[in-house]
């Protein structure tokens, strides 16, 4: 059983831990994540927390006769955003979970 010495260090601890991973969170949605279809037809830019912040479409990627080429490049790089915010929350976030089930 934990005295109150160690429960009280270990609480601290926590509490370290908990600022500082709300710190990181934070610099983390400042951050701007660019995501790009094939040739840049379409930039696609997120902020951490996976808003989509700006959307871009060059006028060569607009076809009135194939709709879903327009639709296929947005998807594109949207995913590719977001695969890059994953990847970046999963770099600076993922010391904090590390061994945690569930997380």
């Amino acid at each position: 059983m934990m005295n109150g010495m160690n429960m009280n260090k270990m609480m601290k601890q926590m509490k370290k831990m908990q600022q500082q991973l709300a710190d990181e969170q934070e610099n983390l949605n400042q951050q701007e994540f660019v995501g790009q279809a094939p040739d840049e037809m379409v930039i696609a830019t997120f902020d951490g927390s996976r808003k989509l912040k700006d959307l871009q479409i060059k006028n060569e990627a607009i076809d009135p006769e194939d709709p879903e080429m327009l639709s296929d490049l947005i998807i594109a790089a949207v995913n590719d955003g977001l695969a890059k915010v994953e990847k970046e929350t999963e770099q600076t976030m993922g010391k904090y979970t590390k061994g945690i089930p569930g997380l």
